[in-house]
């Protein structure tokens, strides 16, 4: 049979260094947002206006200082552009994928260790507005999730905290089972967020690889290693969050039904961490578009899943649709009513930047373009969005959630964390980039996660 045509191996080879000012040009615009949005909030922040965020457009206070993480942090980014870079491209499969995951644990933590073992690790989880608060209150899971639903509105005397009451029910039992299997407290929370949000580089190459991009796999996981956005991987609980989406993707893109059946499992699980991640349903129509297994049984595999978990919660007293009704009101009870739609709409795009990097614009733009060479290229229906690929489609899909949450005006602020398994899904479009340039890519990548972490202190 035939391979199906794709474009996974065109960024690889691609030298058009005339399209690099181009590139400048993008990368300017996205620093001219950049800086809109801090003088903006610098000049809103002094007006008193509602912002809630000290370091507009991130959710954090100026703090400019070193810590012991300092000196790990630079020999972990020096080790990827060095060593690290060459070795992506010809190391086998599997010990690339360990070392990837090894390597982002080490960033993440040594970003974390920037502001000392207490404040970047133990204390991040620790805060009345976070899990870890209402862990010691959940004696009987089955009545809390019966329950969960009549505490989400605030001001009355069992609310929940704001983290808690801002999710689905599956946010707090995460803490709470590993609570009960002996990793209580706040270290060994903020340690499993780390392991669980680093898994995300092993899965979004496995994802590319199944998908028929093995080359693009190997491209974009050093950028997946660096990623900015580690600054709020570790420690939150959208790192666990991150791993959930993206190790559901990749088993919903590996073949066999088995696979399947525990990718929509994943997936379904994920709809009952965050309210948002109905939105992920973008990224998974891509994977079931493209994924090689096609067979009627795998795609049922996956929907048996999906509502598997759904038919759980269901039992359990907790209805997904009645708790986003309340979260939605509970969410206009606090900051959200007082943060500006008309800044944060613009300015939380300033934020992504910072988290998922100065590459994103430039790599898009090239994705574009690859986009448009690949529907010229194929011919209609499934044919076509093959020719396209997924180094297009994922990003694409990212894309659009991304667009779709931040004109819902439910993500005002705090997206540098929250679009955090976006961001992972958006970086796939690094795979468009001329290799010779990538070495100096990754580099600006690192530059923004050690200015950002060295300037601020995100932990509220």
């Amino acid at each position: 049979m035939r391979p199906a045509p794709t474009l996974a191996r065109r960024p690889a080879v691609d030298r058009t260094p005339r399209r690099r000012p181009a590139d400048l040009l993008v990368l300017a615009v996205e620093a001219a947002l950049l800086a809109a949005a801090v003088l903006a909030g610098l000049v809103l922040n002094r007006r008193g206006v509602g912002l809630h965020a000290d370091a507009a457009p991130l959710y954090a206070t100026w703090h400019p200082h070193v810590g012991w993480g300092t000196p790990l942090a630079l020999l972990v980014a020096g080790i990827v552009l060095g060593p690290g870079l060459r070795w992506a491209r010809t190391a086998r499969w599997g010990p690339l994928l360990a070392a990837g995951w090894a390597a982002a644990v080490a960033w993440t933590l040594a970003l974390a260790l920037v502001d000392g073992w207490s404040v970047g690790l133990t204390r991040r989880l620790t805060p009345q507005a976070e899990y870890l608060h209402e862990v010691p209150g959940v004696a009987d899971i089955p009545r809390m999730l019966a329950g969960f639903t009549d505490r989400i509105l605030d001001f009355q005397p069992d609310s929940w905290s704001t983290h808690t009451a801002g999710h689905p029910p599956g946010a707090l039992l995460v803490f709470v089972w590993l609570d009960r299997v002996g990793l209580g407290g706040g270290t060994a929370a903020a340690l499993c967020c780390v392991l669980v949000g680093a898994t995300a580089v092993v899965s979004v190459p496995v994802t590319l690889r199944a998908l028929g991009a093995a080359d693009a796999a190997r491209a974009v996981l050093p950028f997946l290693v660096l990623l900015p956005g580690a600054v709020w991987l570790g420690a939150s609980g959208d790192a666990v969050f991150t791993g959930v989406v993206a190790a559901g993707l990749a088993l919903l893109a590996v073949r066999g039904p088995v696979a399947a059946l525990a990718g929509g499992l994943l997936l379904g699980f994920a709809l009952y961490l965050s309210y948002g991640f109905v939105l992920v349903g973008a990224l998974a129509a891509v994977v079931l578009a493209l994924r090689r297994d096609r067979r009627p049984a795998a795609l049922l595999a996956a929907a048996a899943g999906v509502a598997a978990v759904t038919a759980a919660f269901v039992l359990a007293g907790f209805r997904w649709w009645e708790g986003y009704d309340r979260v939605v009101e509970r969410y206009y009870q606090g900051w959200a009513a007082e943060r500006p739609y008309g800044y944060w709409v613009w300015a939380n795009l300033a934020a992504l930047l910072l988290s998922a990097g100065p590459v994103l614009g430039p790599a898009l733009r090239r994705t574009a373009l690859a986009a448009r060479a690949g529907w010229r290229a194929g011919r209609a229906g499934t044919r076509r969005l093959r020719a396209v690929g997924p180094t297009v489609l994922l990003p694409a899909g990212a894309a659009l959630a991304v667009l779709a949450a931040d004109l819902s005006g439910m993500s005002k602020a705090e997206v540098e964390r929250i679009w955090l398994p976006f961001a992972v899904w958006l970086l796939v479009a690094t795979a468009h980039l001329p290799a010779p340039a990538r070495r100096w890519w990754l580099a600006g990548q690192a530059l923004t996660a050690l200015a950002v972490n060295h300037l601020l202190l995100t932990v509220s």
